[in-house]
């Protein structure tokens, strides 16, 4: 399953997504949406908003950090 992750240098909940994934062997791209000016607006049309990190698994968005959603969407 395609994982895909908007992501900060400075956010600490982006930088816990990043280990949980490597902690269970996920690929994940990850966007820095501090540098990437086209990156963050596909964040901002697909989230509605600017906050980090946003998580798309599959086709499902998901907004922070929510292990249980990401675990479920996973099928962890």
């Amino acid at each position: 399953m395609k994982v895909v992750m908007y992501s900060t240098p400075t956010c600490g909940y982006c930088n816990i997504a990043k280990d949980f994934f490597d902690e269970n062997g996920i690929e994940v791209k990850v966007f820095d949406v501090s540098v990437d000016e086209e990156k963050r607006q596909e964040l901002i049309e697909k989230s509605g908003q600017m906050g980090v990190p946003v998580i798309e698994i599959g086709e499902e968005v998901v907004i922070g950090f929510d292990q249980a959603k990401i675990t479920q969407l996973l099928g962890l």
